[in-house]
């Protein structure tokens, strides 16, 4: 197990007009489970790259506990990859799989056979030690690259968007099934998605990036209770919060002709052009003309609960308000529905900077 370090790390591809990655700071734990989450071309999986030593770094530096590893050869580095893209050998076994970087490194076949049953077990893939990968499921593959990453020990297991070639059912148990192997193993690991339910529901902490550039680090629930920017607070969480922009006034933000209580964090109040974030749980259900009129234009049935999708004609909502409702509820395609929130639930967001303005 080992930490890892992010130093002013940057890569900036020849011909680029921007770096891919500006200069990351980041720390990561001894045995932690680091998400790096973000939009496609946001620079995670390059970061996840200079890490594992296939892209190069051009400032800055990179350490593994306080081994500086940034000039140290891939093979060095004591880092196990797992690819999007399964990369087994079509002709050998599963066991010869994930054996293969052991027999390059001359580890004994005794050594080898038993490291490789002890990662079949922890896998689920003892049955299935002497098949070919095409006769093995997308998940089976999964597991395999996994087990070959496993074998070696690692200090660091980087892994690069592994479930994204899985079915939606398949995704969700192999998730649950890294994140307890990962646990008990208690090996370092960094892993890229571009899925914020993967990384909400995997992460010991997250970093949210965009543009190459770090918006916040921290645990899954802090994210989503406390997003430090409006690009934050619109990835993550699902749906997506309802972003709605206001005038700030005497503590309230006025929407149309409906007004917001935001509160005074701080013992300030805010003043000025704002957006007002309200997560589709944190609206309430109440009387005709109490609170924005809402359109209803989809309803998704859950079970549960469910989710409405409809429009509002006030000015400065978005084009499409999302709010959650008991299950089974009376709204309907084409009704209108009254919602209102409170304040502990109001997320305030500088209108020009993005930046947070609640508390």
């Amino acid at each position: 197990m080992a930490t890892v370090t992010f130093e002013k790390a940057r890569r900036w591809y020849p011909g680029a007009d921007a770096p891919a990655v500006p200069g990351i700071d980041l720390e990561i734990g001894d045995g932690e489970f680091m998400v790096l989450v973000g939009p496609s071309g946001c620079g995670k999986s390059t970061t996840l790259r200079m890490l594992a030593g296939l892209e190069e770094v051009d400032e800055g530096r990179i350490l593994v506990d306080d081994r500086d590893i940034t000039q140290v050869p891939p093979k060095d580095r004591d880092i196990a990859m797992v690819f999007q893209n399964y990369a087994l050998y079509p002709h050998m076994s599963v066991a010869e799989n994930m054996g293969f970087a052991l027999k390059m490194a001359k580890v004994s076949a005794a050594e080898r056979q038993q490291r490789v049953e002890s990662a079949a077990k922890l896998l689920g893939l003892t049955d299935y030690l002497q098949r070919k990968p095409k006769a093995l499921s997308g998940g089976q593959r999964q597991r395999v690259a996994m087990g070959r990453a496993i074998v070696r020990n690692p200090q660091v297991f980087c892994m690069d968007e592994p479930l994204s070639n899985l079915d939606a059912k398949m995704r969700v148990q192999t998730r649950t099934d890294i994140a307890k192997l990962q646990a008990d193993l208690g090996v370092t690991t960094v892993y890229v998605t571009h899925d914020q339910i993967e990384a909400m529901t995997m992460g010991d902490r997250v970093a949210v990036m965009d543009l190459g550039v770090l918006q916040q680090v921290d645990t899954p629930l802090k994210l989503y209770d406390k997003p430090v920017n409006l690009f934050v607070a619109g990835f993550i969480g699902s749906p997506q919060m309802n972003l709605i922009s206001a005038t700030a006034v005497d503590g309230v933000a006025r929407i149309g002709g409906y007004d917001v209580p935001l509160g005074t964090p701080g013992g300030r109040r805010i003043s000025g052009d704002v957006v007002v974030g309200v997560r589709p749980e944190a609206w309430r259900l109440v009387a005709p003309g109490e609170g924005l009129p809402v359109q209803v234009t989809v309803v998704e049935e859950l079970g549960a609960d469910g989710y409405v999708y409809g429009t509002c004609d006030v000015a400065g909502t978005p084009s499409t308000v999302v709010v959650r409702v008991p299950a089974r509820s009376a709204a309907g395609k084409g009704e209108v529905i009254h919602v209102t929130t409170d304040a502990e639930h109001v997320h305030v967001f500088d209108k020009a900077t993005g930046e947070r303005l609640s508390d």
